[in-house]
């Protein structure tokens, strides 16, 4: 592609991370804890840490520009939002890498093995400070929309939000779960349910919501577009995410690559790679699929038969087909939204599935 985002869009990242890291800077000033805590800043430094080590913060991105949507002046309540918004990201990475035993995250340490590091012979306290540091995160990002200096009813609106965001993300990591105990191949329907549920209506849904909230807009009144347009959106993500698991390189993503199928999981590339492999290619993914010890020379063999099957080639056709139904959703909304954030909508997609970690 020859197309990138606007500048405005690494200015939002920018001025972002200073605002995220001048939150936890006061955070523990305005945190009630009692004064013997060591372990309640402990608490803190790790999700700060782990909430200021990268990150595209492409939320925050759709939120500024749902908000450029109706206006190009500034927007009051959309710092306030934003921080709501990563801090339930942070919430989610979290609790995913407790449930996935992930090591790393971002280049860094996940928070539960950093736990564990600093409780060795203490693992059930590991585990109960990694779901406790999760809540946490989860709670003060709606505590920050709850002290947001905007009319109560604003505040209400981004909390009943957020709210609905959480609650559909618990489901959608249940429902993920669940796919991964089925004897059959999920077919495109489930795992396309498990994306939006999971992925969709917290990271694109959610942040289009707010941003139309703080600008004085009435999300309700643009429905189904908005979520056909999420939805589209975060099975692209999705299906990229579980293709660069495959096929993508470690070192640019942070994190070693075959975790998927490590842990026996049931993702858009392991269902098509059940179906494209055959014979002894086929028994081999088979025994490698939820075998925590399966090699790395093993995960490349398996990545050689996706290839070979079609299966990397199948997904990125996939991939710019959603991202093509999404900028078509994306079109749509000329008639009643400022052209050039529109525009940005409409190329967004063909980023998404472009991006390389």
């Amino acid at each position: 592609m020859t197309e990138r985002p606007p500048a405005r869009v690494a200015g939002y990242e920018r001025r972002f991370n200073a605002l995220f890291a001048e939150y936890f800077d006061t955070l523990a000033a305005t945190l009630d804890q009692p004064s013997f805590s060591r372990f309640t800043p402990d608490c803190v430094e790790l999700l700060r840490d782990l909430s200021l080590r990268g990150g595209k913060r492409m939320r925050v991105v759709l939120l500024h520009e749902a908000a450029r949507l109706v206006t190009d002046e500034p927007v009051a309540g959309l710092d306030a939002a934003a921080l709501s918004i990563e801090l339930l990201q942070t919430h989610g990475l979290v609790h995913d890498d407790l449930i996935d035993d992930s090591a790393t995250r971002r280049g860094g340490p996940t928070t539960y093995y950093a736990y564990r590091e600093k409780f060795p012979r203490h693992p059930r306290a590991a585990l109960a400070l990694t779901v406790l540091a999760g809540d946490l995160a989860l709670a003060l990002s709606l505590r920050v929309l709850l002290e947001a200096g905007l009319p109560v009813e604003v505040r209400q609106a981004m909390v009943e939000v957020q709210t609905r965001a959480a609650t559909d993300t618990f489901v959608g990591q249940i429902a993920d779960l669940e796919r991964d105990f089925g004897a059959t191949v999920p077919d495109e329907d489930v795992l396309h349910a498990v994306a939006d549920h999971k992925s969709a209506r917290y990271s694109v849904l959610a942040p289009l919501r707010l941003g139309l909230l703080a600008a004085g807009g009435q999300p309700a009144d643009h429905e189904p577009g908005l979520s056909e347009y999420a939805r589209l959106l975060g099975i692209c993500g999705q299906m990229r995410d579980d293709y660069l698991d495959l096929f993508g390189d470690a070192e640019t993503m942070g994190k070693p690559t075959g975790t998927d199928i490590r842990e026996g999981r049931h993702t858009y590339t392991v269902a098509r790679l059940l179906s494209a492999a055959s014979g002894s290619e086929l028994a081999l993914v088979h025994r490698a699929l939820g075998d925590p010890a399966c090699t790395p020379e093993t995960i490349a063999t398996v990545r050689a038969i996706g290839e070979r099957a079609g299966v990397a080639e199948r997904m990125r056709a996939d991939m710019r087909q959603y991202a093509e139904q999404a900028r078509l959703v994306a079109a749509g909304w000329r008639p009643r939204w400022r052209e050039d954030a529109v525009a940005f909508f409409e190329r967004l997609p063909r980023w998404s599935v472009e991006r390389t970690a």
